[in-house]
């Protein structure tokens, strides 16, 4: 790991405790928080991309960028009826720099909503100011479960997933295949040991035992000493939680240990999503649960695939579906008020009532704003992540400790 990566990391491990604290407090205390200078009732929507746009994440965030402004084009560019206005900050996937960048787009640019991001430590400092602010937020990636958990609140939406919620539908399919026992396998960070413990609650409810759960820290990939382990074990199936590159040496790693044929793989579906290509036949026939796949029937997945395609010349992933759902919400808010986006009570209204035609499949939204949503069963095709069958309908994250 290079030393500028792990110094980064350890800092943001530093940064989550106090400001989940800090947010709890504030809502405990009944602190009245600072707002940033409300934007004018006319003129233009304001929205403030806070995406990583360098670095490790980079893709993610275009293809959030992407869906989302699609969605706006064809609403003839406008929302309520209003023109949109775009203000874009680099989170750079930095912790550090997120309660600062997140206070440029309120206090400077003054928007009427941020829309990020994908990297959950940079999540929890938006949360904490976009609480502060009173600004709406939409989350169209960080699956970071406080977010709708304990930090939520009537301004934070997500268009996207909790951890919980992938990792949980995994859960129940191998429950329901009758395996018994499971070894688990994360890099030791929110987003795997989260998904981990979706995984865990659901299959040991139905009589499975998860009987080892390995981790490594982030971003390491030296994964032949615990593949070893794992080996040892003799599990019925294994579960697994890597993203990127760690996803792609993993199951290259998997397959050249000879245990692609021996111990069944399974994961959440950002094992698979977006690295394919890179993963070769080593991935072929993996199986994963995700809120989106490819092959899915309804009409309106394959007219926004089609007009990804034309728009972008590329071919959509679930970054793009979560950004263009992002839109989709905030359209119900702003159709609601015809554009006055200081109806900020009414806007919320409208959001948390709001039934979004997604590619993914229409989804409404639990009480603390995450997408109740079907879970898919996707198997490795090729260069696709081909729907199996619904794992788990209508999903809702239990959203533990939210107080809405």
């Amino acid at each position: 790991m290079h030393r500028n990566a792990l110094r980064r990391l350890l800092h943001a491990r530093r940064l989550t405790a106090p400001l989940a604290a800090l947010a709890l407090l504030a809502a405990g205390t009944g602190a009245v928080a600072q707002t940033a200078a409300a934007p004018a009732a006319g003129g233009k929507v304001k929205v403030g991309f806070m995406l990583p746009y360098t670095g490790t994440y980079a893709a993610l965030g275009t293809a959030i960028e992407n869906g989302f402004r699609m969605y706006v084009q064809q609403q003839g560019g406008k929302l309520g009826g209003r023109d949109v206005e775009y203000f874009k900050v680099d989170d750079e996937s930095d912790p550090a720099k997120a309660p600062e960048n997140a206070t440029k787009l309120i206090r400077r640019d003054q928007v009427d909503v941020v829309v990020g991001t994908v990297h959950s430590g940079v999540q929890m400092g938006i949360v904490k100011v976009a609480k502060e602010n009173n600004t709406l937020l939409i989350i169209p990636n960080a699956g970071v479960d406080e977010a709708t958990g304990p930090l939520c609140g009537p301004n934070i939406f997500r268009s996207s997933f909790s951890n919980w919620q992938p990792g949980y539908a995994m859960g129940h399919v191998l429950a329901e295949r009758g395996m018994k026992k499971v070894v688990t396998l994360t890099w030791k960070y929110a987003a795997g040991e989260q998904s981990v413990k979706g995984f865990k609650e659901a299959f040991e409810a139905k009589g499975g035992k998860v009987v080892k759960e390995l981790s490594l820290p982030f971003p390491n990939v030296e994964f032949q000493a615990l593949i070893t382990e794992v080996a040892s074990l003799k599990p019925d199936a294994v579960f697994v939680f890597f993203a990127g590159g760690g996803a792609v040496k993993f199951v290259k790693d998997w397959q050249a240990a000879g245990l692609k044929d021996k111990i069944p793989l399974y994961g959440s579906g950002f094992l698979t999503d977006g690295t394919l290509d890179a993963q070769g036949a080593a991935a072929q026939g993996l199986e994963t649960t995700l809120h989106y796949a490819d092959g899915l029937s309804n009409a309106r997945d394959k007219s926004f695939r089609l007009d990804y395609a034309k728009t972008y010349k590329l071919q959509p992933d679930v970054y793009a579906v979560q950004g263009y759902d992002a839109a989709q919400l905030l359209a119900a808010g702003a159709n609601a008020v015809k554009g006055d986006m200081t109806r900020k009570p009414d806007i919320i209204k409208a959001m948390e009532a709001a039934k979004v035609d997604s590619p993914r499949g229409a989804f409404t939204l639990s009480k603390a704003h995450n997408p109740v949503q079907d879970f898919y069963l996707r198997k490795v095709d090729g260069r696709e992540n081909k729907v199996s069958s619904v794992a788990v309908k209508a999903l809702a994250d239990p959203a533990r400790g939210c107080r809405l």
